[in-house]
């Protein structure tokens, strides 16, 4: 899904004459983080799933080795603060133990169980991906008052995975799983705001709920409020505390922070000017992959300025923002001078990035010992469970009305 329509963010401003807080026009705008999982804090998110025909491993303990935690020490966002076995086996990465378990509770309407079946239907967590069974599971937990399940579902109806998509649907469910104290939900439903996307333009609701989800500490509001702040969007305008609100995002890894970031620092908005900040900033931010941070550190780079002057990295940091489609006549003259050996090496170390070229590679250490096999040469199963998904029981109360958020509030 694209980004919203509405863009806070600041530009790069006098680097090169540059007139002050005009991008080049080659710099694309950095846009919201999408409504997406993204935006939920880290204590929700889910484990890595696993690769495809990985195998349960319920008895697998943490990775770094340490004694395994239990369920209430791990997470409190479905279950609450008790221990649970169902949860603690999903936290393990063992999901089909985590099915069987949740299952006997989630017929008997445990809507924390119910959410956490829809969960691993929606990933394709040890069995195939069903987005239309794990609709089913999260609407019914959902009905019985689980915020979380709200939020699933409201995703789900928002890009249409597993159900028509209905923007109007999505918006009532973010309001409920909102409503209910969720942070990731009123982070999304601000966003809605912001854009007029199934609820009316409210720059002044979108600043209250964007501020409740960056004080819960969730990065993507931080971010985007610190942005609201610096722009005066829905707020009276705050500089200083928008650049504290975008560099406790950039601390967190939201990399459209981090470029924002490095930019105020260079720019010396908001706090003391700091170029030797920003270029640590451009240049996390670029070795993330961002275009827009490898075409302002290649500036930097091409003209020494707050970094030792270097042609063939500030090359080679062009042509992976041109792979991405950010092209920059600016930079193009700065480089003019660059010799063709060194362009020519520049782009071969493009084409490897983010690892050496073939040549620059040290050679395999022979030591004459066979290799160990691997899982599938000792004939271990890694198939993945191909039975049928579970589907939700059948209620036979009616399903719950939600009502939309009414009323604007005053400005």
């Amino acid at each position: 899904m694209s980004g919203p329509a509405v863009v806070f963010g600041l530009l790069l401003g006098s680097l090169l004459a540059v007139p002050a807080l005009a991008a080049p026009a080659a710099d694309p705008p950095m846009p919201l983080p999408p409504l997406s999982r993204g935006a939920q804090p880290p204590a929700a998110a889910p484990p890595a799933t696993p690769a495809a025909g990985s195998s349960d491993t319920s008895s697998a303990g943490p990775a770094d080795g340490s004694p395994s935690q239990n369920a209430a020490s791990i997470s409190n966002d479905v279950f609450g603060p008790t221990e649970d076995d169902a949860y603690g086996a999903f936290q393990r990465g063992g999901y089909l133990t985590a099915l069987a378990l949740a299952l006997p509770r989630a017929q008997k309407n445990d809507p924390a169980a119910q959410t956490l079946i829809g969960e691993i239907y929606d990933q394709g967590l040890g069995v195939p991906q069903n987005t239309k069974t794990a609709a089913d599971w999260f609407r019914l937990a959902a009905s019985h008052g689980d915020k979380v399940a709200a939020f699933e579902l409201a995703l789900l109806y928002q890009n249409g995975d597993g159900v028509p998509k209905d923007d109007k649907r999505a918006a009532e469910l973010f309001q409920k799983s909102a409503d209910a104290g969720y942070m990731p939900a009123k982070y999304n439903l601000a966003l809605l705001y912001i854009e007029g996307v199934a609820v009316p333009p409210d720059m002044v609701k979108a600043a209250q709920l964007m501020k409740e989800a960056a004080d819960s500490g969730l990065p993507e509001a931080q971010y985007d409020y610190g942005n609201m702040l610096v722009e005066g969007g829905g707020v009276p305008p705050d500089v200083v505390a928008g650049a504290k609100e975008i560099g406790i995002a950039a601390k967190a890894g939201v990399v459209a922070a981090e470029v924002d970031y490095a930019t105020m620092l260079y720019l010396g908005q908001g706090m003391p000017r700091d170029l030797a900040g920003a270029v640590r900033w451009y240049k996390q931010a670029a070795e993330q992959g961002n275009p827009v941070a490898q075409n302002r550190y290649a500036k930097l780079l091409a003209v020494g300025e707050g970094v030792d002057l270097d042609l063939e990295q500030a090359a080679m940091w062009r042509a992976l923002a041109r792979r991405q489609g950010l092209a920059d006549p600016t930079l193009d003259r700065l480089l003019v001078s660059i010799s063709p050996k060194d362009l020519a090496q520049a782009e071969e170390e493009a084409r490897f990035w983010p690892l050496p070229p073939p040549e620059a590679q040290p050679a395999p250490t022979l030591t004459g010992k066979t290799p160990a096999p691997t899982s599938n040469e000792l004939g271990t199963s890694t198939a993945t469970a191909t039975t049928a998904p579970v589907t939700p029981p059948v209620s036979s109360a009616p399903a719950p009305t939600v009502t939309p958020a009414t009323g604007v509030p005053s400005k």
